[in-house]
């Protein structure tokens, strides 16, 4: 046996188990879905009516996917901004100051991390309860007077009030990225930019930010796909899509057509949606925030 075709079964022992598990866990559900997406089927019954692409159709006619839609994005816009702020300004925080017990806040800032979101998404429901919540209580003790405001029944709160949860539970993972960024960056270049009269903010400008782009590009695309496709479970737990669907996300539709409603072909035909969309979504902003790696030598 040659060298050459030795190290080619070397490298094919180790890629072929990931391809297999790969095509098992990740291709063939995509491409079920999308045959799926294709019947009128209930789910559980055997008979599957060939409709081609009215799931399709109908999906474009409904007016819930695009208020689905619309609430992702407006989640996933919020919540990039509110996580990739405080988890930079956390980071730079713990790693470029002199802070009393930093690793003490690291623990604290990544705790919600090791929650379920469940967990997290019922103890937000506790915070907003109307009569008992400590968000009311604590309005109610500032303004002088009882407040008891319906955040998650009343459709012109209920998507903001999503948007806490949502970020408390994401910022302690980020921040932990963007600190072993920032802590690969060599001490000298700030010590320069010290001598050199620099200010602490074009310091974070000029060198921090340049250095970890690469970490902050990564952290906004996991933002969004995990936005865009994991926006369901805080939706089940805290809302169910309601009041009136003002927090009605796609993830949540699909499980609500395809368990609830035993409309199975067009739940895939949402599920094929949510792929499409990821997938656009995240190529665009690849292609936004691409730029130059600076590199340290």
């Amino acid at each position: 046996m040659t060298a050459k075709r030795t190290r080619t079964l070397f490298i094919a022992s180790f890629i072929l188990p990931t391809l297999i598990l790969y095509c098992i866990f990740t291709l063939y559900p995509i491409l079920r879905a999308l045959y799926i997406s294709l019947f009128d089927w209930s789910g559980s019954s055997e008979n599957m009516d060939y409709v081609g692409l009215g799931n399709f159709r109908e999906m474009f006619a409904d007016p819930i996917i695009y208020k689905a839609i619309g609430n992702d994005y407006f989640l996933v816009f919020w919540k990039v901004i509110g996580i990739m702020l405080l988890a930079t300004f956390f980071a730079v925080a713990l790693t470029r100051f002199k802070m009393r017990g930093a690793q003490f806040y690291r623990v604290v800032f990544f705790f919600p991390n090791v929650l379920s979101i469940v967990v997290i998404a019922v103890l937000w429901r506790f915070i907003y309860n109307p009569s008992f919540g400590l968000l009311n209580g604590i309005l109610s003790f500032v303004l002088q007077r009882k407040v008891e405001i319906p955040w998650l029944g009343d459709s012109d709160y209920s998507i903001w009030a999503l948007l806490p949860p949502a970020i408390w539970a994401g910022i302690g993972f980020f921040m932990i990225l963007l600190i072993a960024a920032i802590k690969s960056i060599p001490l000298p270049l700030y010590e320069s930019a010290e001598i050199d009269g620099a200010t602490q903010w074009k310091q974070f400008v000029h060198i921090t930010l340049p250095l970890i782009w690469e970490q902050v590009r990564v952290s906004v695309v996991l933002i969004v796909i995990s936005s865009l496709n994991g926006s369901f479970a805080i939706v089940n737990v805290m809302t169910e899509g309601g009041p009136d669907n003002s927090t009605q996300v796609l993830g949540y539709y699909l499980y609500q057509m395809g368990f609830k409603q035993y409309h199975m072909g067009y739940a895939s035909a949402i599920g094929v949606l949510i792929l499409i969309v990821s997938l656009l979504t995240t190529v665009i902003l690849q292609r936004l925030m691409k730029r130059e790696v600076v590199e340290v030598s």
